[in-house]
């Protein structure tokens, strides 16, 4: 484990997503909050609350949204982990000049590679490492994609002009479109995209080794890793655009919307030859998640960096800036056993028994309420985990 530095919240934020700087926006840390939110209980906590109301409440809607579709289409839920991917790019714009500035581009290269080998560490130890053997390590997964999106769009960042940014992701979007379209998968042929039948699948089938998550094949796997970095370069394309000095907040916010409802409407579009699929993380899905990101970090930028209306974003604040961290405790700890310890067995069962479901409910709001205290703790003694 890397080492716990005592900082100030405005400077201590953990691993990639890191923005080093006294310029803060405060906003982008609030947006990370609110997106590992969902991932640390707030999703089982709807599940509960609909399910006392038989699925039948105006909450049934938004339930519904978190979850995955199978295959084709997007829900809310589909926005959490490229939304990540999207803050990671932004954070890189305010994070890196800075130590380009002070120790130049070696050192910042140096720093990259550093934090990529240590986040990957992390992924495999979150999927389990060697605990059910060599043949159950899961070489790719959710923390493995942010190091090597991270990496790659950290480089590029470094080394390339805006205009060059601009090029190798319109290459990398074109590009895996142009394979998975026109490449021939054996005894399938070319452009189909089912589920076990696309190139990116069989890619994974034949050279992806050890655990898949998805049998054969992974969500997370290697060819569609090639559009997840396109994710994270539009999230530097909208961190430069906060930066910009030459133009007032509100334009900024115009222009994440006028760029996000462009990216949506640009890739349902897309979506209609090349469908909008996560788990290949398809290009027209990278602009259908751009684009909703992009609205997304508007929103909470006009509201919180420009409306100065902060007082409810807390608990979002101390959630994003130890992300990472709370991302691995409720992954490598058994939160909702330990409720279950509190409030289980028939404590639980009479409360869903005489007050319609209650019981679930109890214990949903017990491990979100676990995890933001503990972000909380974190936050309050200025304990951020950096690597």
């Amino acid at each position: 484990m890397p080492p716990v530095e005592t900082q100030t919240p405005p400077t201590a934020i953990n691993v990639s997503t890191s923005a080093e700087t006294s310029g803060r926006v405060v906003s982008v840390d609030a947006l990370r909050g609110f997106d590992m939110f969902w991932i640390i209980g707030a999703d089982a906590f709807f599940y509960a609350v609909n399910k006392m109301g038989h699925e039948n409440s105006f909450i049934s809607p938004i339930a519904h949204q978190l979850d995955h579709v199978p295959w084709a289409g997007f829900h809310f839920y589909d926005l959490i982990f490229p939304l990540f991917i999207f803050i990671v790019g932004v954070s890189i714009v305010f994070s890196l000049p800075k130590r380009i500035a002070t120790h130049g581009k070696g050192a910042a290269t140096a720093q990259i590679f550093r934090r990529f080998v240590i986040l990957y560490l992390f992924g495999l130890f979150t999927y389990e490492g060697i605990a059910k053997g060599y043949e159950h390590i899961r070489l790719l997964g959710v923390l493995q994609r942010i190091a090597l999106c991270y990496l790659f769009a950290g480089l590029a960042f470094i080394y390339l002009k805006p205009r060059g940014l601009a090029v190798l992701c319109a290459t990398l979007l074109i590009g895996y479109w142009a394979m998975m379209t026109f490449i021939p998968v054996p005894g399938v042929g070319a452009g189909n995209f089912a589920e076990g039948q696309n190139l990116a699948n069989y890619i994974d089938r034949m050279y992806l080794p050890l655990r898949k998550w998805d049998g054969d094949h992974d969500p997370e796997g290697l060819l569609s890793t090639l559009p997840a970095i396109g994710t994270c370069l539009l999230g530097i394309f909208a961190g430069l655009l906060l930066k910009r000095k030459d133009l007032d907040e509100m334009k900024k916010v115009q222009r994440l919307f006028l760029f996000g409802i462009a990216g949506v409407v640009l890739g349902f579009l897309w979506g209609l030859q090349f469908p909008v699929i996560k788990k290949i993380w398809s290009s027209s899905f990278v602009l259908v998640a751009g684009g909703f990101s992009a609205i997304l970090l508007g929103l909470f930028y006009y509201i919180i960096d420009i409306r100065k209306s902060q007082r409810w974003a807390t608990p979002f604040l101390w959630i994003g800036t130890n992300a990472i961290t709370i991302y691995m405790l409720v992954h490598v700890t058994d939160l909702r056993g330990l409720a279950n310890r509190v409030l289980g067995g028939e404590i639980k069962d009479w409360l869903n028994t005489q007050m319609n479901g209650l019981g679930d409910l109890a214990i949903s709001t017990l491990v979100l309420a676990a995890a933001i205290s503990f972000c909380r703790f974190l936050y309050q003694r200025k304990l951020f985990l950096r690597v």
